[in-house]
């Protein structure tokens, strides 16, 4: 199949069209350079027109969580997908949408401007036709790029390797922490099935919150937790976990999070000799 991948120099981007490619298909990328043009709208038709995809993953977004301008995150994250849902509905081509699992909000429902960017793009996703993965919080190799908003497996292994103490938040956050390689099957999985998954959001995650200890402990590293609440950011999640009733039938996960941090780790132990 001819594939265009959005996002593709991306963490879950690079890993999706990489796996893409291993089974034989034709893979196209396409990154945030084309939101700098001034024309992008008509430059995105162009490119969608020369490539004629038979289905699109559209993974690529300002992934920013503490983004406070708007005009930029709706342009990114809303603009650019109401772009792509549109052409593929009236292309009749299928549309593969990465949502998040910040969609849920916090404690008390409310979510922070990122969450509200992939909300609304997602119901035009939806609305269209689309199929939206809401991917917990997804780790594994390709990471390294993101800086501050790399997993905290990623993060707290670079502190360790740096010779820096780990620093957690206080009041005991939880998260669904899913490891990349499922996300990627998951992609997968909804392309093949859909015809029978079409115009719904499912979750993508392991159903199973850990505790930020747990990861440390599981990785082997020295941590410990603050006791100053004001390091916490605004709207933060403090508890995320998959429903498995929101699984794509027929789909789940592979790793739980034991195995996943063994083979991560086995990644970056081998990367940085």
């Amino acid at each position: 199949m001819r594939i265009l991948v959005t996002g593709h120099y991306g963490f879950i981007g690079s890993n999706l069209i990489s796996h893409l490619r291993s089974l034989g298909h034709e893979v196209s990328g396409l990154d945030r350079e084309i939101f700098y043009i001034g024309i992008w709208k008509d430059s995105l038709e162009i490119t969608l027109k020369a490539i004629n995809p038979e289905c699109i993953f559209h993974v690529g977004a300002n992934s920013n969580t503490m983004e406070t301008d708007i005009n930029t995150m709706m342009a990114e994250n809303f603009d650019f997908t109401y772009g792509l849902a549109l052409w593929c509905s009236e292309n009749n081509v299928p549309l593969i949408y990465s949502s998040s699992a910040s969609v849920y909000g916090n404690y008390d429902g409310n979510m922070n401007l990122y969450a509200w960017s992939k909300y609304s793009a997602e119901a035009v996703v939806l609305m269209m036709g689309g199929v939206a993965l809401r991917y917990f919080n997804v780790y594994g190799a390709g990471e390294e790029h993101k800086g501050s908003m790399a997993s905290i497996m990623y993060q707290a292994w670079r502190q360790q390797r740096e010779g820096h103490m780990v620093v957690l938040f206080p009041l005991n956050p939880k998260r669904d922490f899913v490891y990349v390689d499922d996300v990627v099957s998951a992609n997968i999985y909804a392309m093949l099935n859909y015809e029978h998954l079409g115009g719904y959001s499912y979750d993508v995650g392991t159903s199973d919150a850990r505790t930020f200890e747990e990861v440390m402990e599981l990785m082997g590293v020295t941590y410990r937790v603050s006791d100053d609440v004001s390091i916490i950011p605004k709207n933060y999640q403090f508890y995320t976990q998959a429903d498995p009733n929101r699984f794509m039938q027929g789909w789940e996960p592979k790793y739980k999070l034991k195995e996943g941090i063994w083979k991560y780790l086995e990644y970056l132990n081998k990367e940085e000799l």
